[in-house]
């Protein structure tokens, strides 16, 4: 199902729900990645992703009829996302390896205000007054849940920076690919991606010695999480592409803070990170934005709908 065919009236209001799904399943991909043994390099972690993501969304499209072959400019195009995908999932990933999860998502999420940018750069979407100020508003709860210190983790801390820039690039290429493709397979063909370029990747770490693409055999429950890791991103990232196939990034950028209620949620159910007052502030600031942007969808939603011979009077 394409983009064309699912946008109507009221496809904002289901893409935020979707977004609001996937602000709930999207912390348990780095959940599990976290849970892995120390020396568990991240190339590793991140061809579990797509090695899995993959196999589920290839075997899923062939049942239901809906592979073709792809052309030159779409393979090209599926390496890219595929490569900036895996990129921002090597630096998630390492990040985790020393930060706990709501301290690197609270430093991700300058993410949504980049996307946001960029849709209006180089999609063309409107991104009025009230949107830019949700998001500043989301952002701000967002450093009130975890206040990222720079002092504290070094240059670990940069790289949720860096991979907010990739994962970035990588929406605004699902939004534009979304709009002419079934999203299972934009998924499958991405994540085959994804593992085409990784393969290689790791057969060199030996040979180069960086540790973190040198591959090792998983022990005892990290085949567990790896395949946690992979099923979890099938789920979250369906729910990320329909959701940016029925409604704007504008729109859909500042619901990505709700992740981060989700990720204190989990580090202290999991990793017994304990949030103080001031991060509950931060929850309720942030679930306080993403409601308005719902209802305020919904209306403009109600709004454009044409009227009805019973609410012509």
């Amino acid at each position: 199902m394409t983009t064309a065919q699912i946008e109507t009236a009221d496809a904002p209001v289901r893409g935020i729900v979707l977004m609001i799904g996937f602000g709930i399943v999207g912390p348990f991909i780095d959940m599990f990645a976290k849970l892995t043994s120390p020396g568990m390099p991240v190339g590793e972690i991140a061809l579990a992703r797509f090695l899995v993501q993959g196999a589920v969304l290839l075997a899923f499209a062939y049942w239901r009829g809906w592979l073709h072959r792809p052309g030159l400019r779409e393979i090209c195009l599926h390496l890219l996302r595929g490569g900036v995908l895996v990129v921002a999932t090597m630096l998630i990933v390492a990040a985790f390896k020393v930060m706990p999860l709501a301290d690197t998502l609270a430093i991700f999420f300058v993410m949504p205000m980049i996307v946001t940018l960029m849709g209006a750069v180089f999609l063309g979407e409107p991104v009025g007054w009230r949107r830019i100020l949700a998001s500043l508003v989301g952002f701000g709860g967002a450093l009130l849940v975890i206040q990222p210190s720079f002092g504290t983790f070094g240059f670990t801390a940069v790289l949720p920076l860096l991979a907010a820039v990739f994962f970035a690039t990588y929406l605004i290429l699902t939004r534009r690919m979304g709009r002419r493709m079934n999203q299972v397979v934009l998924q499958a063909y991405t994540a085959t991606g994804a593992v085409a370029l990784i393969v290689p990747m790791l057969a060199l770490g030996p040979i180069i010695g960086w540790q973190p693409i040198v591959p090792i055999v998983p022990v005892g429950m990290d085949w567990v999480w790896l395949m946690g890791v992979g099923l979890s991103t099938v789920v979250a990232h369906m729910l990320l592409s329909y959701a940016f196939a029925m409604a704007s990034i504008a729109i859909l950028a500042p619901l990505q803070y709700l992740e981060i209620v989700s990720a204190t949620i989990i580090g202290y159910l999991v990793f017994n990170d304990l949030p103080n007052a001031l991060t509950f502030l931060g929850i309720a600031i942030i679930v306080s934005s993403g409601i308005y942007i719902f209802f305020r969808e919904r209306q403009v939603s109600r709004a454009s709908l044409p009227p009805t011979p019973g609410r012509a009077g």
